[in-house]
């Protein structure tokens, strides 16, 4: 079954301007981590500090696989952007609607 995350981001003001270029750095792992079908960045136009980012996993367990590696071997500086932590919301799709 697959899996869409929600990774909602608020950028401290003074890392807005190198966040584009950490971002894409650490997209890249995530893109082509085993099980990711995909991840788009979403700017809210009204917020430049506001960043979602959409993610798309094969499973419930290759998005598992992928957290337990960005706490481990996968770390990245992001928090170093953020005001306050991340907040991640996990949808699966309903078939039977």
């Amino acid at each position: 079954m697959t899996l869409t995350v929600l990774l909602d981001l608020r950028l401290k003001p003074e890392a807005r301007a190198d966040a584009p270029g950490m971002l894409r750095d650490i997209l890249a792992g995530t893109r082509s981590f085993a099980g990711c079908l995909g991840v788009d960045v979403l700017l809210d136009s009204a917020d430049a500090g506001h960043v979602i980012l959409f993610e798309r996993w094969e499973s419930v367990e290759a998005d598992a696989a992928y957290r337990a590696w960005r706490v481990g071997d996968g770390a990245t500086q992001l928090g170093s952007l953020l005001e306050a932590a991340p907040t991640i919301t996990s949808f699966t799709t309903a078939s039977d609607i």
